[in-house]
């Protein structure tokens, strides 16, 4: 997704914290054909109805475009890298999640590359998806609307889209013709152009001057001047092409040369002026560039002007990134700066054709009081970084909205700015637990912005992501059931990568110590019933796995586990401070241990072989009972503390699975709820009877792409339930 102003190192290839979850997604989900229609909310024969929203952070993910459409007052639309695209409604001061409806084998299409508007039709909207080109990643598709996104068609495409790439914040890379409304063009980054001239319902290759190439950029934007459309290219030499009076293409004379401007960016059309600009950076973002510039074309005469703000230099190394344009004042220009990790990323607004700018981040006052966690550890808040997606409201000059690695800023007169980000949450949801007691009702560990304590659902956390130490990501998340206000918690922190709370997560306290190998692979972690011992898994991002070590001193001294299996998840037991277990996926044993953690033995044996997503899970206040979540090869339970499992007939797949508060009347077991599959269909399920049956509580209208992470029950209250997307954050349900 993105990296926190405190540490990048979770950023691998586009963006490993979210990458390492699809992988896991694709290896479980082969890509399948679904419906041209989304279906409308419901619930299914044998369903229960629930209630869902989405817990309140604030943003926490990468916006990598905002679009305003130019012909209706208050109306744009936001896309993301993974957490799929929204609609504004400044009446109502929200954003609407528009993609919520795909399901589980199209978790890749929740990353959007592109969205186009058609200015002639206000209700149509057009969306290019597609996450990864990988050649485990299934192909992009393309969704239409003509009722702003209450509904959509859609049409599979043949080629792979890459929201979560290396260049996803350039673009727009879809686009309405502005000659005929009927067709669109599309730019991939592999496989040149295309084209539709039925509204987005069938695409084919369109002739075009450049060719593509296996690993390149391809085209990175597609914008409108008057009636001729621009296309920026983005291997190796910072062409332009345009469209000509016969309809084909044509490189543009005179572009920019020189290392910052290989990459076009992004371009914005000056129609008062009849001018375009365009940005320029020496590699496609969000990481990785160093140098960049912005130019002027004067689409009458072809003549280019040099108009870059600040040049680049060392020590203050950056690529220029987001350009808007003012339709109501010919001349005035906005461009941002990216990757600008020294003196911070800003924004540049001109009103003379960019003769001479000004730095709006200068006179700048931020106010992040809505979402405290963009202090990030108490620290002032940025003004931004990772700077691509940038906006000016067509119908008032004053209103600019920039996106961030983690927020969208906006500004109503350009000095006072503050997140316009209500209803957008894009967290990739990594841990979750339920306190059964406390003022907290949830706390989570996510991808990039670590650990929040959710005194409400309906707001932010007040005191912001967890601090000292202040984490990346979250590894690790863990209560002691008879201790409850003991937790602990792991992760990629910025003084250690482990620490310990006595209050139930409003508070922390780093480990005196830690491993040494927890300085590069932090990974699970988990207490004892009673928190009186640590037991610390390590893998590495890159899959390597590692001795586990044991704390018998809240993480004073470590040892290591020799008889612990490698890079396992531990699981303590919530009522016997002695046992603990875990489950070797390389062997399909499962291991358990009766003396604390200090040494462990084979129980059962011959169960299915997978990955590290093959988990155990203890129920809440009984001591033995484990239930294996093995993906497609179904679910399993031991109630002899892992001597032996038997297959649960009732569920056919398990990804994930927690626990709940019992229902009224049942015997005292408590609720059990899963995302897998009773039948055929991958939903989120609930059952009160131990597992001989399931309903389903989720409807077609909710899904949110691959939700295989975690989930978790409330145990006090009966029904409701918290969901870990890998995108669209924190969802929560409460039956209606």
């Amino acid at each position: 997704m993105r990296p926190s102003p405190l540490s990048r190192r979770s950023v691998l290839g586009g963006g490993a914290t979210a990458a390492l979850a699809a992988v896991s997604a694709a290896a479980h989900a082969a890509p399948a054909p679904a419906p041209n229609t989304a279906p409308a909310a419901g619930t299914a024969a044998g369903a229960a109805p629930y209630r869902w929203r989405t817990a309140v952070i604030g943003g926490t993910g990468f916006v990598t475009g905002v679009l305003f459409h130019p012909r209706v007052r208050g109306l744009a639309y936001a896309r993301t890298d993974i957490g799929g695209a929204y609609r504004w409604d400044d009446r109502t001061a929200r954003w609407t999640p528009l993609t919520d409806h795909l399901g589980w084998d199209d978790w890749n299409l929740l990353g959007v590359e592109a969205m186009a508007v058609d200015p002639a039709h206000p209700d149509r909207l057009y969306l290019a998806l597609g996450t990864y080109t990988q050649p485990w990643s299934g192909n992009g598709a393309v969704l239409r609307s003509d009722d702003r996104g209450a509904t959509w068609a859609r049409t599979d495409l043949d080629v792979k889209l890459g929201a979560n790439e290396d260049g996803r914040g350039t673009g727009e890379r879809l686009l309405v013709d502005p000659r005929d409304p009927a067709t669109l063009w599309l730019g991939t980054r592999h496989d040149g152009l295309l084209v539709s001239r039925d509204r987005g319902a069938t695409w084919a290759a369109a002739p075009f001057p450049a060719t593509p190439s296996a690993t390149g950029q391809g085209v990175t934007l597609l914008v409108a001047a008057g009636r001729t459309v621009y296309a920026g290219w983005g291997d190796g030499d910072g062409a332009l092409y345009r469209t000509t009076a016969g309809g084909g293409w044509e490189a543009v004379p005179g572009r920019p040369g020189g290392a910052s401007a290989k990459v076009p960016i992004r371009a914005a059309y000056d129609a008062g002026t009849r001018a375009l600009y365009v940005t320029y950076a020496d590699a496609p973002g969000p990481n990785g560039q160093s140098d960049g510039s912005v130019h002027r074309l004067d689409t009458v005469t072809g003549a280019w002007t040099d108009v870059t703000p600040v040049r680049p230099g060392p020590g203050d190394t950056f690529g220029y990134g987001g350009a808007a344009t003012d339709p109501r004042r010919p001349g005035t220009v906005v461009v941002s700066t990216n990757n600008r990790w020294g003196p911070v990323d800003t924004l540049f607004r001109s009103t003379d054709g960019g003769a001479t700018w000004t730095s709006l981040k200068d006179s700048a006052v931020l106010d992040v009081s809505e979402t405290p966690y963009l202090r990030w550890g108490g620290e002032e808040p940025k003004f931004g970084w990772w700077i691509q997606a940038l906006a000016l409201d067509p119908f008032d000059s004053r209103h600019l909205v920039f996106g961030t690695g983690a927020t969208l800023y906006a500004t109503r007169d350009l000095r006072r700015w503050a997140p316009q980000i209500r209803g957008l949450e894009e967290s990739s949801v990594r841990q979750l637990v339920s306190p059964p007691a406390g003022r907290a009702h949830l706390l989570s560990g996510l991808g990039d912005i670590g650990v929040m304590y959710h005194e409400r659902l309906t707001a932010s956390p007040s005191r912001g992501m967890a601090t000292n130490p202040v984490f990346g990501t979250a590894t690790g998340l863990s209560l002691a059931p008879l201790r409850p206000e003991y937790v602990v918690r792991a992760g990629w922190g910025d003084h250690g990568n482990g620490a310990y709370s006595t209050d139930g997560g409003r508070t922390w306290t780093p480990f005196a110590a830690q491993p040494a190998v927890a300085e590069e692979a932090p990974g699970p972690l988990v207490t004892g019933a009673d928190g009186g011992v640590l037991l610390w898994s390590f893998v590495h991002w890159d899959g390597t796995r590692h001795a586990a070590h044991r704390s018998t001193d809240g993480g004073a001294h470590w040892a290591e586990v020799a008889t612990f299996p490698e890079g396992a998840a531990p699981v303590a037991d919530p009522v016997d401070p002695k046992r603990f277990y875990a489950y070797d996926t390389t062997a399909g044993t499962v291991y358990t241990s009766v003396d604390g953690g200090a040494t462990f033995t084979a129980g059962a044996t011959g169960l299915p072989l997978g990955d590290v997503q093959f988990r155990i899970a203890a129920a809440p206040g009984r001591s033995g009972d484990l239930w294996l979540s093995a993906k497609g090869e179904g679910l399993f339970r031991s109630t002899d503390g892992g001597r032996a499992f038997t297959r649960v007939t009732s569920c056919r797949a398990s990804y994930a699975l927690g626990f709940g508060k019992a229902a009224p009347g049942r015997d005292g077991y408590p609720a059990v709820f899963q995302t897998g599959s009773v039948e055929d269909l991958t939903g989120v399920y609930r059952s009160d009877d131990a597992g001989r049956s399931w309903v389903r509580i989720n409807d077609d209208a909710h899904q949110w792409g691959w939700t295989g992470e975690v989930i978790t029950g409330d145990p006090r209250i009966h029904g409701r339930v918290y969901l870990g997307t890998n995108g669209r954050g924190v969802q929560y349900g409460d039956p209606v």
